[in-house]
């Protein structure tokens, strides 16, 4: 029986204890365990026998120094990290996508300070004994709000879920159809609903609900009425809801609660930087609302949480809640949500960034825009300012942007697509816009400190040479 090339080179192979012994392969160990490597090792020789034996002629083995440098590849692409930091140059302020808000200076340090050792996440220095994480930041909650209580879990989802099941259990709870709204990811306000045991009353139109459509829908098994802050889109023409002081009015008259989601997690007017206002977290105490639901990384800038503030009795049911322990928010939230709100109490917006690029003037984006695309003419790429919009995003603010200046780059070699792809393919990626057959970068929304990277990614991205 005649034997193959293929066949006959798999005697050469090296055994995985040559490989163990070749150079590079110590190295190789020290960087991943033994254990990880040996079993590198041992994938590149199945590939390299598969190729062999596939070909008719036989082959060449690669040195032993290359099949070293083949499991050390393996390995750098198996355990690289997936959550990496990324320049968003697309506009969109809070983009769900790429993490939502970035975090201030201040929070960063406190998630870190927090992160490096103990700390008293539960535990009373006073005291010497147990505390409660709820402390750290109830007090700064409640003096922001004015409201009576405060709780944070690890995102809004959660805390109308903790909200519903503990307040409204096994009761109906009276919502608008206008505000049966679908949050990110697929999921809907009616399965939250259901997920907590309330029985959902769905009352009005889609756009068109009145007062009296909820009360006339109350009997003895509401408990409460719920109203949606329809954050990520708008009903416009002919619509209209109840405004949430009347709300609170039919629902107090009947002794029931009016629970709001107010979602954005907006503490400060949007008014005044052009945008149409929305109701704030405050809007909803001072209408007399007994328990308000919002996000932390969303216009308030911070990390995700949810947060609920209200009425101090409420929020202690919420707190003794068994659910309340599924969703707690951990350290590094907490830490990072206590530095951020502490810029709101010291009349410091401009330190978070989220409100920094919001509020930044046109002028000073279309300088540094003007500036970027000098430099990559200089580098000979066609590129140009023009005015472009610039978006709150994170489900804030529906068909409301800000005007910005963004440099639109033109590539000639390459289409807009590959451009983009190449961009992202960059050791730090930078995520970007196309439209009209260009690329488009809108200062707004990247950092200090990024841009000389983002340019030259972008100039070699261009000249296709490797990243």
């Amino acid at each position: 029986m005649t034997t193959s090339p293929g066949r006959a080179a798999l005697r050469d192979l090296p055994s995985i204890d040559r490989l163990l012994r070749a150079p590079g392969a110590g190295e190789l160990v020290d960087a991943f365990g033994r254990a990880p490597a040996t079993d590198a090792l041992r994938a590149v020789l199945d590939e390299t026998r598969a190729a062999l034996l596939g070909r008719a002629a036989g082959g060449d083995i690669p040195p032993d120094f290359e099949l070293v440098s083949a499991a050390r590849e393996r390995l750098a692409a198996a355990l690289a990290p997936t959550l990496r930091p990324v320049i968003n140059a697309t506009g969109v302020i809070i983009h769900t996508n790429l993490g939502r808000a970035p975090l201030s200076a201040a929070a960063l340090a406190a998630a870190q300070q927090a992160a490096e050792g103990y700390a008293t996440l539960e535990y009373d220095l006073d005291e010497g004994r147990r505390g409660s994480r709820a402390v750290h930041a109830e007090h700064l909650l409640t003096r922001l709000t004015g409201a009576e209580a405060a709780l944070v879990v690890n995102n809004n989802a959660a805390a109308v879920l903790l909200m519903l099941a503990a307040l409204c259990r096994d009761q109906e709870v009276i919502i608008s159809r206008g505000q049966l709204v679908e949050i990110g990811g697929g999921f809907r306000i009616p399965d939250v609903l259901a997920q907590s045991g309330a029985r959902l009353v769905e009352v009005g139109t889609t756009n068109r609900t009145h007062r009296r459509d909820y009360a006339d829908a109350i009997t003895a098994d509401t408990a409460a009425i719920l109203a949606v802050h329809h954050s990520n889109y708008k009903i416009i023409g002919f619509a209209g809801q109840p405004d949430l002081a009347d709300l609170a009015a039919t629902a107090h008259e009947q002794g029931l609660l009016l629970l709001f989601d107010q979602g954005s997690g907006a503490l400060r007017d949007v008014g005044v930087y052009g945008l149409e206002p929305e109701p704030t977290v405050l809007d909803g105490i001072k209408a007399g609302c007994d328990v308000v639901a919002f996000s932390g990384d969303k216009l308030l800038g911070g990390p995700q949480a949810g947060i609920l503030i209200g009425r101090a009795a409420l929020i202690e049911r919420l707190r003794r809640h068994p659910l309340a322990r599924a969703v707690r928010a951990d350290k590094l939230a907490l830490a990072a949500l206590a530095a951020t709100l502490t810029h709101y109490l010291t009349d410091d917006p401009a330190a978070i960034p989220v409100w920094r690029m919001i509020a930044r003037p046109l002028d000073d984006i279309a300088a540094e825009a003007e500036a970027w695309a000098a430099r990559l003419r200089s580098a000979g790429l066609d590129a140009a300012t023009t005015p472009g919009e610039s978006f709150v995003g994170g489900g804030s603010l529906p068909g409301q942007s800000l005007p910005t200046r963004v440099v639109a780059v033109t590539p000639h070699d390459v289409g807009p697509d590959e451009l983009a792809a190449r961009l992202r393919a960059a050791p730090t990626p930078v995520i970007a816009r196309i439209r009209d057959g260009r690329l488009l970068l809108d200062p707004r929304t990247v950092l200090p400190g990024q841009t000389d990277v983002l340019l030259r990614v972008l100039q070699r991205a261009t000249k296709g040479a490797e990243q």
